[in-house]
């Protein structure tokens, strides 16, 4: 039987409440539920740090990371995770002990893991956080309300070959970059698991609206229906155009081989509603390789970037291999060259006059590793 026990404030206060809670007053959670067997993603969990181990930071709600010590308090959503550099996970929790899957606050079980990585940090659930009526808080029911995809607004994808490729850098540079051309920019991840890197990069570039899957009500989009990822993006969208930007730029999650990015760009409904899509690529090969397999999928790549775009050999071998413009972090933040990116995507102008040449010392631009490193 499911029993409920009051909370003291003094927990609450000095809990580190994790990023991906950030959207959940404090003072909603009433009482500590047992009911762990139940549990279901994006359910709040207070715990207590058992053991440090890869994560020895937390992201906070408020936007700065915290040092994780061995007893402290923590508030986190359990949920899964994709991440082929680090861990795969389930939204499964185990009462002796669960694993702090992301530093933005995800819990739940480890499945695998990359061999570089150590052990994850393990929390003890001490029980999931309950409301005034009894009922279990999840972060869905503080999402925004749910919308249609409007209309009129300038949707632009941003896909990469995998993890750590330079998708964030992308997003974060031309919504910077359309923004210094006039535009209201909205920067959205559509996918992935929680956590605060890239939000606050794509705040930092001074982008006019930002949201994540987590502002949709989840706290990791892995293992989600399509369905319920598709009516987050319609509703981020609608909010972005509401708070009125002109363009959205959408990175997803991963890789083009990750099971929900492939989903949503083999969608037409997601597909043809991008304006154009950015492809990110750690080197040359990986730039050949995505584009065909992006071609596969009815989706023609406008533009090639990420880690590739730092050397000028690499970029030279990727657009003779695709034959696609390669762009680096010093082009897209360029109004002109984002400016002139847009206006190909929507048909306003030729390919072949997208951008001006690009000139040696922008394509030494080394500047993704240190923002991917961030995010």
């Amino acid at each position: 039987m499911n029993a409920l026990d009051p909370l003291s404030p003094q927990m609450l206060t000095q809990a580190k409440w994790a990023f991906s809670t950030r959207r959940v007053p404090h003072e909603d959670a009433v009482f500590l539920s047992d009911d762990l067997k139940r549990v279901q993603s994006g359910d709040l969990v207070l715990g207590r740090v058992e053991r440090i181990g890869s994560h020895k930071r937390i992201q906070l709600a408020k936007g700065r990371a915290s040092q994780l010590y061995v007893g402290d308090i923590v508030v986190l959503a359990c949920g899964a995770r994709y991440a082929p550099d680090q861990f795969e996970g389930l939204a499964e929790l185990d009462p002796t002990g669960a694993d702090m899957l992301a530093g933005g606050g995800v819990l739940g079980r480890l499945r695998d893991s990359h061999a570089r990585m150590s052990s994850p940090t393990r929390i003890v659930p001490l029980g999931l956080l309950a409301d005034a009526s009894g009922a279990v808080i999840n972060v869905d029911s503080y999402a925004l309300p749910k919308a249609k995809r409007p209309r009129g607004l300038t949707v632009i994808g941003v896909v990469g070959a995998s993890m750590n490729s330079g998708k964030t850098t992308a997003v974060a540079s031309l919504a910077h970059g359309l923004s210094r051309a006039g535009h209201r920019v909205a920067a959205i991840k559509a996918t992935g698991t929680g956590a605060f890197g890239d939000f606050n990069a794509y705040v930092d570039a001074g982008s006019g609206w930002v949201a994540d899957f987590t502002d949709a009500g989840m706290v990791s989009t892995y293992r989600q229906p399509l369905e319920r990822i598709e009516e987050g993006l319609d509703t981020l969208l609608a909010h972005a155009a509401a708070n009125g930007c002109e363009v959205a730029v959408v990175e997803l999650a991963d890789g083009v081989f990750q099971t929900e990015t492939a989903s949503l760009l083999q969608n037409p409904r997601v597909r043809d509603g991008f304006a154009g899509v950015v492809f990110a690529a750690p080197d040359a090969l990986a730039a050949a390789g995505g584009c065909t397999v992006l071609r596969s999928m009815g989706v023609e790549p406008a533009v090639v970037t990420g880690m590739v775009s730092c050397s000028p050999l690499g970029a030279a071998e990727a657009e003779a291999a695709t034959q696609v413009r390669v762009a680096t972090r010093a082009a897209l933040c360029d109004p002109a060259q984002a400016n002139a990116l847009l206006a190909q995507m929507t048909g306003e102008i030729g390919a072949q006059d997208a951008a001006p040449e690009l000139d040696a010392a922008a394509l030494t631009d080394d500047d993704f590793a240190a923002v991917e490193a961030a995010a």
